[in-house]
């Protein structure tokens, strides 16, 4: 019998079995991007109970999925691992709450990652995530481009249902960022965003039922979505699920496409030496190209404040480490 090329199968590992590691695990299992699924995670026997779930579902599966409980080796033959592990946020916390003790569990992941002989692109998703993100680039070794933090998908994916309906548009149309840092210190480029193919200036002089007011209620309502979801049900998970699902398609099927990450600045907005929420290229090699759209005075003061927060958190965490 004729043996499959390892090198023909796509490995993904997720590091980290929790709700927004399974989340992602259960929807790329039933995506058809990969023929090989492995969960890490320091609980081992919660690793394989979710494998085994998976598993049980894979009939319904579009394409077969081999999915497993594994070891940090098996990140050596992976294409690409999303790290999901670390501490959650609960009510009342800030996500930069949680940076000294999820760099401590995200450096340590990243090490023994890399001590496997992995040479893939890793994406990162654990709190706060382009500090994190930063983290594992720093701790990896890896070219900036193939390290990669969910940054602002989520915060972006938010922004555009809540603007679709108001506008009464599919959000697939909605061509808004949200940028700089995820969550409460992130801001919306509304300035170069386009609906309907017009910018939110032409669209509020040629209605009057638009308002500016609405639209800082979007921002608000986008901004404290994570603490309104922790309040009600403990933990987001679904949508981020689907977010890491969209940067991990845009790499294995080399999509060229434009996704809000957590992207390295080199110079980039006038920042370097972190990563932070931009619009990016994504392809099969990770980052392609970090895409520089205009912003306003206030939406670059905006930017420079996430920066700075960003600059201090990593600051702190270095000089502690």
């Amino acid at each position: 019998m004729e043996t499959i090329d390892p090198k023909d199968i796509t490995r993904i590992a997720v590091v980290g079995a929790g709700w927004v590691g399974i989340s992602f695990a259960y929807q790329l299992s039933m995506a058809a991007l990969c023929e090989e699924l492995v969960l890490i995670d320091s609980n081992h026997a919660k690793a394989e109970g979710e494998a085994m779930d998976l598993n049980h579902g894979i009939s319904f599966a579009p394409s077969p999925v081999r999915i497993w409980a594994g070891e940090y080796a098996d990140c050596r033959d992976a294409d690409i691992v999303v790290i999901t592990a670390g501490a959650a946020q609960k009510l009342g916390q800030t996500q930069m709450d949680l940076a000294e003790q999820n760099a401590v569990v995200v450096r340590d992941v990243t090490k023994q990652v890399m001590a496997s002989g992995f040479d893939g692109i890793i994406v990162v998703a654990t709190n706060p995530v382009n500090v994190m993100a930063h983290v594992a680039w720093k701790a990896s070794g890896l070219p900036k481009h193939r390290v990669i933090g969910s940054g602002t998908v989520l915060d972006t994916a938010r922004l555009r249902y809540k603007v679709g309906e108001y506008f009464d548009l599919s959000s697939r149309n909605c061509h808004v960022y949200y940028m700089g840092e995820h969550g409460a210190g992130g801001f919306v480029a509304w300035d170069n965003a386009r609906i309907y193919g017009k910018s939110m200036k032409q669209l509020l002089e040629e209605n009057e039922s638009y308002r500016q007011e609405d639209l800082d209620a979007i921002y608000q309502d986008v901004r404290d979505a994570a603490n309104q979801i922790i309040e009600y049900k403990s933990a987001a998970y679904y949508a981020i699920g689907l977010g890491l699902l969209r940067i991990v398609r845009a790499i294995v099927r080399n999509e060229n496409s434009v996704v809000t990450i957590g992207a390295h600045l080199d110079g980039e907005y006038g920042a370097s030496e972190l990563h932070i929420g931009v619009p990016a290229l994504i392809d099969r090699t990770g980052i392609r190209q970090i895409i520089e759209i205009e912003l306003t005075d206030e939406e670059q003061q905006q930017f420079d404040a996430s920066v700075g927060r960003i600059r201090q958190a990593i600051d702190k965490i270095e000089s502690t480490s």
